[in-house]
C-alpha cells in the first residue's frame, strides 16, 4: 500500500525486454536501496513493482507483458525519470491518500494553464474509468495523490503546486503525453458493490 506522495525521482539506467516482458533498472541512491528486502514493494510511476538485485545505487524490476501494455512504463527508455514511492510501513504517515499501485488505465494531458506559480492540468480518461473520478476526490497520477478540482464527462483538471512540480515528473509533462491513472480506491469498491445489489 502507498499514499501518492513521492519520496524521490528515479532514472531509469536500462530496460531490457525479455519474453513477453521486461526488466527494468532504477537508480535512486537517495531512498538507499540496499536496505531493502528483496521482493519488497515500490510504486515506480504509480505501478506497484518487486524490488530485485538492490545495491546503493539502485534497483531492479520485472515488467509483466501485461504492464507493459496497461502502463506507461512500456514507453520508458535509457534516462527516463519516475516517481517513486516504497510501500508502507505500520505507523508511517498517511499523508496522501490510500493508493494500491493498481494502474487503471492512462489519462491524457489535453491542457496546460498557468496560474501565477501553479499549473492546471486537464486529463482526458478513458470513458470507462470517467465515473470513477469525482470532484473534490483523490486520483493518483504517475504515483501522486491529487485532489480533483473539476470534472466535465471524461475530463478532468488537477492543481499542481510548485512544490510537486519540483519533485515529481508532473513538472516535466507535455501536452498530449499519457500518465498512468489509478482511480480512488473506494469509489472502484462502492462500484462494485453496487453494481452487484442491483443484479
Amino acid at each position: 500500500m502507498f499514499t501518492g506522495i513521492i519520496q524521490a525521482m528515479g532514472t531509469v539506467a536500462g530496460i531490457k525486454r525479455q519474453h513477453d516482458g521486461a526488466r527494468l533498472r532504477i537508480d535512486c541512491p537517495e531512498l538507499e536501496p540496499d536496505r531493502w528486502q528483496a521482493g519488497d514493494s515500490v510504486a515506480v510511476a504509480g505501478c506497484c513493482l518487486t524490488a530485485l538485485d538492490m545495491d546503493a545505487r539502485g534497483f531492479s524490476a520485472d515488467l509483466s507483458g501485461e504492464t507493459l501494455a496497461r502502463t506507461s512504463l512500456g514507453q520508458l527508455g535509457e534516462n527516463s525519470r519516475v516517481n517513486l514511492e516504497p510501500a508502507l510501513a505500520v505507523g508511517d504517515r498517511l499523508g496522501g491518500h490510500l493508493v494500491t499501485g493498481h494502474v487503471d488505465g492512462l489519462a491524457r494531458l489535453v491542457m496546460l494553464t498557468q496560474l501565477g506559480d501553479n499549473w492546471r492540468l486537464r486529463f482526458r480518461v478513458p470513458a470507462a474509468l470517467a465515473r470513477f473520478v469525482a470532484e473534490k476526490g483523490s486520483v493518483t497520477l504517475d504515483g501522486v495523490s491529487l485532489t480533483v478540482n473539476t470534472v466535465d464527462g471524461d475530463e478532468f483538471e488537477v492543481n499542481i503546486i510548485p512544490h510537486t512540480l519540483a519533485v515529481t515528473t508532473l513538472g516535466k509533462l507535455e501536452e498530449g503525453q499519457a500518465v498512468n491513472l489509478e482511480v480512488d480506491l473506494v469509489a472502484r469498491y462502492l462500484d462494485r458493490l453496487l453494481a452487484q445489489r442491483d443484479n
